[in-house]
């Protein structure tokens, strides 16, 4: 590494430990999101509405034909009273005209409720429609989480004021709790750690509070959407992912429709979310070996150090593309991916110390502090700086 990039990384690592330590003296805010998510609920009312509307409309079309009936018996009296000019004929066209006159009137007041009544079934099937489109093409209904949801949902996870609550959600496998570990200044083995594993060690959100109790963080280990039986649509508001501060989505070497579910509905209510590859630095030495690269022959290094930088250039590349194709694909907007190695966020965390294979981990660090201290803390330094 040169002089320049150790520079550049003591710089972020200063930087990184400021806004740590604005944190732990700011005074916090309360979670943005709870604001939002009122605005969502307006958005619920008017449906509701709509609905309201609807069903109006439906009354109104009864409404006609119960008139129309009555038109019909008004009828069946005028020729009544018809036969019974013959006898009486001058009272008998007085009472005719009477009868013509509201046979007239109510026939119109039927036409119009009955043209009143075709339109709001026309928009009612209209709506109908499209909601069906939606469905087919996998646009999911919007579900807005009650206020009593959410302060269950903020029990369920011992949610408490002043700290910060940062989630972590992915597949089973993909090293979501090794990155927390990572985060926290532990190794896997540890026994304040988070359980590891290549299948999913829990079934249930697993809160994880920093070793460091300057810190005000507490780490949570999401249950992959995989595990339950729960739609992926539907796992966001079932598990009450809505009540975190931000939410991290690992993954190893797919993006689930989990993950886009995740991130859609954080874009909805506004919780900030980080995208990040995990095990980058065993990716990178798979592409080394896919190109020949044979540890014990290279006893000098001198084939890795010409490997090395090629393959890290690839899957860099290839992660970024990947990742912009599926929020594409989902209809989101583009968002950066951190390519990280847990081990190295452990180095920089636990012996504040710069692997020399490092990524994106600082960057991510910056971010998800900077994100965190600018929603939450009552601002006393200038985040500008940092960047």
């Amino acid at each position: 590494m040169g002089a320049a990039a150790s520079t550049a990384s003591g710089a972020l690592v200063s930087g990184i430990m400021y806004i740590l330590d604005a944190i732990r003296k700011a005074s916090v805010r309360e979670n943005p999101t709870f604001a939002n998510m009122t605005a969502s609920a307006d958005a619920e009312e008017a449906r509701a509405e709509a609905e309201k509307a609807r069903a109006e409309a439906e009354a109104a079309k009864a409404e006609a034909k119960k008139a129309w009936e009555e038109v019909k018996v008004m009828r069946d009296t005028a020729e009544a009273e018809k036969r019974q000019a013959e006898e009486e004929l001058q009272r008998q066209r007085a009472v005719l005209a009477e009868s013509q006159r509201a046979e007239e009137h109510a026939k119109e007041w039927a036409r119009q409720a009955q043209r009143q009544a075709n339109e709001s079934t026309r928009i009612a099937k209209k709506a109908q429609k499209q909601a069906e489109e939606h469905l087919k093409k996998g646009v999911q209904p919007v579900i807005v989480p009650s206020p009593e949801e959410v302060e269950a949902a903020k029990r369920r996870v011992q949610y408490k004021e002043g700290l910060f609550h940062f989630a972590v959600a992915g597949v089973a496998g993909g090293g979501k709790s090794s990155f927390i570990n990572g985060f926290r200044g532990l190794h896997n083995r540890d026994t304040a750690a988070a359980s590891t594993g290549v299948t999913e060690t829990t079934l249930v959100i697993t809160r994880l509070p920093d070793p460091n109790q300057e810190n005000p963080f507490v780490w949570y280990d999401i249950p992959g959407a995989g595990t339950t039986k729960i739609p992926d649509w539907q796992y966001f508001n079932e598990q009450g992912l809505y009540v975190f501060d931000c939410i991290v989505v690992v993954f190893d070497s797919r993006f689930t429709e989990a993950d886009i579910a995740i991130l859609k509905n954080c874009e909805r209510l506004g919780i900030p979310t980080y995208i990040v590859r995990s095990k980058s630095d065993v990716h990178i030495r798979n592409i080394m070996r896919d190109r020949g690269y044979d540890s014990e022959a290279d006893v000098n290094r001198t084939q890795r150090n010409t490997l090395y930088p090629e393959a890290r250039e690839k899957y860099i590349a290839e992660t970024r593309a990947n990742i912009k194709r599926n929020l594409e694909d989902a209809n989101l907007p583009d968002q950066r991916v951190y390519m990280v190695s847990n081990d190295a966020i452990l180095s920089i965390v636990k012996n504040k110390k710069l692997p020399h294979n490092f990524i994106d981990e600082l960057e991510l660090m910056r971010d998800v502090f900077s994100k965190a201290y600018s929603r939450r803390c009552v601002p006393t330094l200038s985040l500008a700086t940092l960047r």
